[in-house]
């Protein structure tokens, strides 16, 4: 493992459909670059679905990991980053519908996000879900999500040194590269 960050993207931005393999690839790329994991967990437990499948990232990253649970407030969590960490944001997708429920602006809650990860003093590998490849949903929350979350993933991307897609568990690099 390396602890050498001149040569690691500042901002890897990691986006595919769901279960597309996008957060084991991203939490190899934490594994590979450093021994010192941070996560950052937007998911919320509302019923026992979810539950498992939190259940099963946990088991599948391990002890090696300190977590901070923060399904609203990224910014403040990545305030408590320390240098030489390796930091994975687990997923934008969940912090965007966590603020849609919240009824709180988004392009203004984007915008501190983006800053936050910006000035962060670590590495960030931020992972969320592609939702715009598929057809038009039926009603207008999802129609309103689709559309936040491309502008929000368009915002990401913008920030981001290197943007990876993954599709069936294998990463396609769209900008910059991986070292």
């Amino acid at each position: 493992m390396t602890t050498e960050f001149t040569h690691l993207p500042h901002l890897t931005f990691v986006l595919g459909g769901a279960a597309s393999g996008k957060s084991r690839f991203a939490e190899g790329l934490a594994e590979a670059w450093s021994d010192k994991h941070l996560y950052i967990a937007t998911a919320q437990a509302f019923d026992d679905e979810m539950q498992v499948k939190i259940t099963r990232h946990q088991d599948r990253r391990g002890t090696g990991w300190h977590t901070i649970e923060a399904p609203l407030d990224v910014p403040s969590a990545l305030t408590q980053v320390q240098a030489g960490e390796i930091v994975l944001f687990d997923c934008a997708s969940l912090w965007l519908s966590n603020h849609m429920f919240a009824e709180n602006e988004i392009e203004a809650e984007t915008d501190k996000l983006v800053r936050a990860l910006q000035n962060c003093p670590a590495p960030v590998i931020i992972v969320s879900n592609e939702v715009g490849q598929g057809v038009v949903p039926e009603n207008a929350l999802a129609r309103r999500f689709r559309q936040l979350q491309g502008e929000v993933n368009q915002a990401l991307a913008a920030t981001s040194d290197t943007v990876v897609f993954v599709t069936a568990g294998l990463p396609q690099i769209l900008k910059g590269q991986l070292p």
